[in-house]
């Protein structure tokens, strides 16, 4: 294997660790009127393990901490453990109720190389259920070169708590 390639790889695989660091940093956000108790208010900041699986046996690939915030507009924000700060900014995007209990969530993160160099975005879909100050999450995650070309997609699911 020639070095071209072979950076070519390793390239691969940092982004495939960049794309699933981020899946899991996103959490609820804001209850319905259903749901007025301090415990059911989702609005506010999360903290969550997430764990990056193989979409097809669902096999934990690694584990690492995200912080996810969610404020009354629907809008969101995550910062992750999965990756260095300097190679994925932190994620924003928006949530929505989807039923009791129940939300889906999405954020779009810039991707860059040791160098700095931006190489692309990271997308992140959540479903989220929320129960009182606890929350699970299934996530799939897609990685997009600068011009919008998938490059590689994830999958992860997450369990957090309200800080």
């Amino acid at each position: 294997m020639t070095t071209r390639n072979a950076n070519r790889f390793g390239w691969f695989g940092l982004l495939s660790g960049l794309l699933f660091s981020a899946l899991i940093s996103v959490t609820p956000a804001q209850a319905g009127d259903d749901e007025k108790s301090a415990s059911g208010k989702l609005e506010g900041t999360w903290f969550t393990q997430v764990s990056i699986r193989d979409c097809q046996t669902g096999a934990v690939l690694r584990t690492f901490s995200a912080l996810n915030s969610f404020n009354a507009e629907t809008t969101m924000i995550d910062t992750t453990t999965g990756a260095s700060p300097s190679q994925r900014s932190p994620g924003q995007g928006k949530w929505e109720r989807t039923g009791p209990q129940t939300y889906s969530a999405t954020s779009l993160a810039f991707l860059f190389t040791p160098a700095g160099v931006w190489t692309g975005t990271q997308k992140l879909t959540h479903v989220i259920r929320v129960n009182g100050d606890e929350n699970t999450f299934t996530s799939t995650s897609g990685i997009f070169d600068t011009a919008g070309n998938l490059l590689t997609s994830g999958c992860a699911t997450a369990v957090g708590h309200r800080l």
